[in-house]
């Protein structure tokens, strides 16, 4: 029996990083696994890996309607939802904050914000009747530390902690809990950026006190297993920095930005 067996999740940016690692670790632990991807490709491919564990749905993470088609998906396919893990992010532009459009910040806090703020009210519709739910949103150093370069994702980020904190307190006597990850993972994302902003590769395993950047399945899948599992029952509204130690001075993060 796996710690999640017979369980049902939703894991939003599953198709790879961080997301696929969690999708991977969940259904080895006996939960069945929608994969919520706006990538086609990638999203087919995980739910071929998974086999019957898993689900893919097609799903635009800032997009209202498809947030709750996701969920209504997940109890049509499978009776019900246990599990929500909000992990997508659909990229953004490094620059500096007086350069930011207005374009440039409602896609981030669509998709960082709003989208996974939608999709905790839809999956609270089921889960308060239950009486039973694992909310797990994937936020960021970022915010947290103020990373240059990347307003709209730190703010939607932070926006997404706040509105976690909240939901905890008000819906902990329905047994939802809600709680936070800040990762550092060599995800998708991560990669990107590095071949983007080269400068800050040699950095960021130096500046990291473990001496290295997590590993997607190794490193982070197995702290949010923990927080969907019976095992977390009596921990809500917290932020776990699952990051090897760099929230504790600040990440050295100084990417070269036009003026």
């Amino acid at each position: 029996m796996g710690q999640l067996e017979g369980r049902i999740a939703i894991i939003t940016g599953a198709g790879d990083g961080i997301g696929a690692g969690m999708a991977r670790r969940f259904a080895e632990e006996g939960a069945k696994v929608v994969i919520a991807e706006l990538n086609c490709d990638t999203g087919k491919a995980m739910e071929t890996e998974l086999g019957a564990a898993g689900a893919f749905i097609e799903t635009d993470a800032s997009d209202k309607l498809a947030v709750e088609a996701m969920i209504e998906y997940a109890v049509r396919k499978w009776g019900r939802l246990d599990i929500l893990i909000n992990n997508a992010w659909g990229g953004g532009h490094v620059g500096r904050i007086e350069n930011k459009s207005v374009d440039t910040m409602n896609h981030g806090l669509g998709v960082g914000f709003l989208g996974p703020f939608w999709a905790m009210q839809a999956a609270h519709k089921i889960m308060k009747p239950a009486g039973y739910g694992r909310i797990i949103n994937i936020c960021s150093l970022n915010g947290v530390n103020a990373h240059m370069g990347t307003a709209e994702y730190n703010t939607s980020k932070e926006a997404l902690r706040a509105a976690s904190r909240t939901a905890a307190r008000e819906w902990a006597e329905s047994g939802i809990t809600c709680n936070v990850i800040c990762p550092a993972a060599k995800s998708a994302s991560f990669h990107s950026m590095m071949e983007k902003h080269p400068e800050l590769l040699a950095s960021t395993d130096a500046a990291n006190p473990m001496g290295r950047i997590g590993d997607c399945y190794d490193d982070i899948a197995p702290v949010a297993l923990f927080l969907a599992s019976e095992e977390s029952r009596y921990l809500t509204g917290n932020t776990l920095y699952v990051d090897g130690g760099s929230h504790i001075n600040g990440a050295n993060w100084v990417p070269d930005l036009d003026e």
